[in-house]
């Protein structure tokens, strides 16, 4: 599972129209958000930190909730965005989240297996329900 690292406004341009999570590293507007969804129409979830999350207003959160997209809270950790512009989960840690979740396990407590990880807990409910 890749997420897409955009840094500030000028990247939304670069997004392509198969990215399904977008992480916000920059503080969006209600148009930065709007953009990003048209260029992204498959987009399923937009990830930011979350001082930015609480600058959100209400609608574009209503606007990110009719149009389906997720919107999660929480840093991407230990990143280079120089060296690549996608973030990618480890295939074990996912294989690790399914198998837990095969077996059973809470929410709560495949959120809390995971934090040596360093994926936020929105992420890893993201993964869970996906």
């Amino acid at each position: 599972m890749k997420i897409r690292i955009v840094s500030s406004k000028e990247e939304i341009g670069t997004l392509k129209s198969g990215d399904k999570i977008v992480h916000l590293a920059f503080r969006p507007s209600n148009k930065d958000v709007m953009t990003l969804v048209s260029l992204c129409p498959s987009v399923k979830a937009v990830h930011i930190p979350s001082s930015y999350k609480k600058t959100l207003s209400e609608s574009i959160q209503m606007f990110l909730a009719m149009q389906n997209v997720a919107l999660l809270e929480g840093d991407v950790w230990g990143h280079r965005k120089d060296i690549n512009e996608y973030f990618e989960i480890p295939k074990e840690t996912l294989d690790t989240i399914n198998e837990l979740k095969e077996n059973n396990v809470s929410a709560e407590d495949i959120i809390s297996h995971m934090r040596d990880t360093k994926l936020s807990p929105d992420l890893v409910r993201f993964i869970l329900n996906s």
